[in-house]
């Protein structure tokens, strides 16, 4: 297959780890100019760092999903440094779940303002630039709890429902632009999710089953990249997969 991938630009948010950096790693080997953004610069920099010796573009900003006006900074750097962007992977995401009885209100908060609002946030600074370009395309994080509710991940899958039906209506309301859009759900994937976990027993509980059954990150970047490398008349709407041991 072409590789539809090489010189694309990819902003990513959340890329100073797990998923968004395994993915940010593939797709600059693929030939993409990448732009990070994530809350922890250094962790960034480092990796912009090593992208850039290897002859690749990558550029690092400090970005809080939960800032409107910095995930639009982050947008806006990628289009003054390579004159256009081509796809907005919003990934960032918490995973600090517990039973809804123990009443932990801001963690349900910061997961709504993280995963939904961050979404949210990466649709109102991308859109208007590919509306401009007549093309782009979205990249959305839920996960396969977006498709089935368990204990303790009320909340949590709530934000990932509402990150699945965002992404639908996008696609169905930007048409005109020829904008595509995925919805990527994944299973247990190592990551540093379940150290967002602030219940010491749940999050013990969860530590114990990523350890046992958790796929490296590097799955993840390449069910990104075979939705990216289809060409243009192709929108791959959505990539559900799991661990092969993985039940639920």
């Amino acid at each position: 297959m072409m590789n539809n991938i090489k010189d694309k630009v990819i902003v990513i948010t959340g890329a100073s780890s797990g998923l968004g950096l395994a993915a940010a790693r593939l797709l600059s080997e693929r030939g993409a100019h990448v732009v990070l953004g994530a809350r922890r610069l250094e962790r960034l920099q480092q990796l912009s760092d090593e992208l850039t010796r290897g002859g690749r573009q990558a550029l690092a900003v400090e970005t809080d999903v939960t800032v409107l006006s910095d995930v639009k900074q982050l947008v806006d750097s990628a289009v003054q440094a390579f004159g256009r962007i081509d796809v907005m992977v919003n990934n960032a995401g918490l995973m600090p779940i517990s039973a809804l009885e123990r009443l932990k209100v801001e963690d349900w908060d910061r997961t709504i303002d993280v995963n939904i609002k961050g979404v949210l946030y990466g649709i109102a600074a991308a859109l208007p630039h590919m509306q401009r370009q007549m093309s782009g395309h979205f990249v959305n994080v839920a996960s396969v709890a977006g498709h089935k509710i368990m204990p303790n991940g009320t909340v949590y899958s709530a934000t990932k429902f509402a990150v699945r039906a965002l992404t639908e209506g996008l696609r169905q309301e930007v048409k005109p632009w020829n904008i595509r859009t995925t919805i990527l759900s994944p299973g247990a994937v190592d990551s540093e999710l379940p150290n967002s976990i602030t219940e010491e027993d749940v999050a013990r509980g969860m530590q114990g089953f990523y350890q046992a059954t958790a796929i490296p990150a590097d799955s993840f970047a390449r069910a990104i990249t075979f939705a990216l490398e289809q060409p243009d008349d192709m929108d791959v709407n959505e990539i559900v997969f799991r661990p092969t041991r993985q039940l639920a």
